[in-house]
């Protein structure tokens, strides 16, 4: 998505601060493979950013809520749709990307991805939810999402509501939880994860 290694110059990533996220493991993450992250939520720095990531934990109301209140819901719009600007949404930050969920009622949320989140439904009683643990993605090889990275991997959920796995432009991969969801999203400057990478 954003490397520091692809260019001269150095790369400014900057992970949005909505009160929402795991943000000190996404930090770590970034560091962990080279990355300098910033936490913020000022409109100057996320307008200068070359990628921004919006990770998140909790209620898409409260996620859209806090965006609002920061006045930065539609910046992101801006700066994602106008400026194709790179985004990479996580958990919760990749469900706001969606175009709504029914989560405490009929909330809209960024329509950068053109899908709707909805609360899993699920028939067989041995799987709870919230899903919770880890569980195989199928994925495209050749896609960036997981470049590098060796077939059969498994990957952390944890979440009650998921975009539901229709016909969509762009790349995705999916999961079987009592029925397939969408794990990952790729669209030209836009990518979400499902997961916690």
């Amino acid at each position: 998505m954003c490397d520091n290694q692809s260019s001269q110059l150095k790369t400014k990533v900057v992970v949005i601060d909505y009160g929402m996220g795991n943000t000190w493991s996404v930090l770590s993450a970034l560091k962990y493979i080279g990355i300098d992250g910033e936490l913020s939520n000022d409109k100057n720095k996320i307008s200068n950013a070359d990628c921004l990531i919006l990770p998140g934990v909790g209620s898409f109301k409260k996620g859209v809520i806090n965006l609002k209140k920061l006045d930065i819901f539609k910046l992101i719009i801006n700066e994602v749709s106008e400026k194709n600007k790179k985004i990479l949404g996580i958990c919760l930050g990749f469900q706001l990307l969606g175009i709504s969920s029914t989560e405490d009622g009929f909330q809209e949320g960024l329509n950068l991805i053109p899908a709707r989140v909805e609360k899993f439904e699920i028939s067989n009683k041995n799987l709870k939810i919230p899903h919770v643990g880890f569980n195989s993605v199928n994925y495209d090889k050749n896609d960036v999402l997981f470049k590098n990275l060796k077939t059969n991997n498994d990957f952390y959920f944890v979440h009650s509501y998921r975009f539901i796995n229709k016909p969509l432009s762009g790349s995705i991969s999916t999961c079987n939880y009592g029925q397939e969801f969408i794990a990952t999203y790729h669209k030209e400057n836009i990518f979400g994860t499902q997961f916690h990478p």
